[in-house]
């Protein structure tokens, strides 16, 4: 399909969701991207594996790094796209309309029609987002060549409803084993049973629940920790004393620690049993005391956020690096199979980012 970057933004929405993406599979939407950034005589155009980096060099006095993921969830009997309108608007339904090819819409009609912004530019839309961070665009990008990802403030256009959500949660996936002794459940007295043991930790984390809010405020923004157990395995058999249970535990906790305060925490709360980390992600402060971060949120104009979940502004945040959520869409429609995005909030995005990005200098940066 042949992309037009700089016609109707809607129309350019529906046509990247109808091509067909899951993470592995960015190839067609990819070459349609390359193919289309190559256009524009004000962008370098840079190409590794299925992500695609556009540039300007202006020479201007900051560099800003606008970035999509290109992969969505497998479609669900979710495509091809249709409009859908409802009391407040017109919605764009179809998989990856939310999750986040609105922002790459956005994104790359800017890229295309932003020739001279006033600050230069790094458009970047990247595979394999979804999956584990082995495939992921950004990580490549960066170990082909790091200069791909230079800037001064990173906007990741994850959905947020057009409203600046700073930093994000970090996430840490362990699991606790209990450890018992097998027997005929009708001669239960002669073993010992793993799943019962279970009860303990599962006391720890409902007692935790009632403890408090878990609220904690980082540079201005407030977020709220959750601890909770995600799965329960254990058993052989029906009629058999269980040997072994395994509960599974996701902790989301506020930029305030690092990955590595969150593991000793965790590993000092239920220091009784076996841990095994399956996965620990940093999270990534607001950055919202950048000079450059200050002037995208007052120009956005709306009471900046705490981000809820893991984005990739951490792998910024990793790299010294500001960064920030702003994006078309509703969170909480991504991944479902009525996966949508309202049209408007596309164009509240679009025309915030483009006002910002052309605009004059903001007498408070520096």
């Amino acid at each position: 399909m042949q992309l037009d970057l700089a016609g109707d933004l809607h129309v350019l929405f529906r046509d990247i969701v109808d091509i067909r993406s899951e993470s592995l599979h960015e190839k067609e939407l990819a070459d349609a991207i390359d193919a289309a950034l190559r256009q524009f005589d004000h962008l370098t155009v840079t190409r590794i594996g299925n992500s695609v980096v556009a540039a300007t060099h202006l020479n201007r006095d900051s560099r800003v790094l606008v970035a999509g993921h290109l992969d969505t969830v497998p479609v669900a009997d979710n495509l091809p796209s249709h409009i859908e309108t409802r009391c407040d608007g017109d919605y764009l339904v179809g998989r990856g309309s939310c999750d986040m090819k609105g922002g790459v819409a956005v994104g790359l009609h800017l890229a295309a029609t932003l020739a001279a912004p006033s600050r230069d530019v790094t458009w970047v839309f990247y595979e394999a987002e979804e999956i584990a961070a082995q495939h992921n665009g950004l990580l490549r990008l960066r170990s082909h060549d790091p200069r791909l990802l230079e800037c001064d403030l990173a906007i990741l256009m994850e959905p947020t409803n057009a409203i600046i959500e700073g930093g994000c949660q970090g996430t840490m996936r362990f699991t606790l084993t209990t450890e018992g002794q097998a027997a005929h459940s009708a001669r239960s007295w002669a073993g010992h049973n793993a799943i019962h043991d279970l009860l303990p930790i599962l006391r720890i984390l409902s007692d935790w629940q009632v403890s408090g809010d878990h609220l904690v405020e980082v540079d201005g923004l407030t977020y709220r920790e959750g601890l909770n157990a995600t799965m329960v395995q254990g058993g052989l058999a029906g009629n058999v004393v269980p040997p072994e249970a395994t509960v599974q535990i996701n902790y989301r906790f506020a930029p305030d620690k690092t990955a590595q305060q969150a593991e000793q925490l965790m590993r000092a709360m239920f220091a009784g049993w076996r841990m095994d980390v399956l996965d620990l992600s940093s999270p990534a402060r607001p950055g919202l005391d950048q000079p450059l971060a200050q002037s995208f949120a007052r120009s956005v104009a709306t009471m900046p956020m705490p981000k809820y979940g893991w984005t990739d502004v951490a792998r910024f945040f990793e790299m010294g690096r500001p960064a920030l959520n702003f994006g078309p869409g509703d969170a909480m429609y991504a991944h479902k199979a009525d996966e949508c995005c309202k049209l408007s909030s596309l164009d509240d995005c679009a025309r915030a980012l483009a006002s910002w990005l052309d605009g004059s200098r903001d007498e408070g940066e520096s």
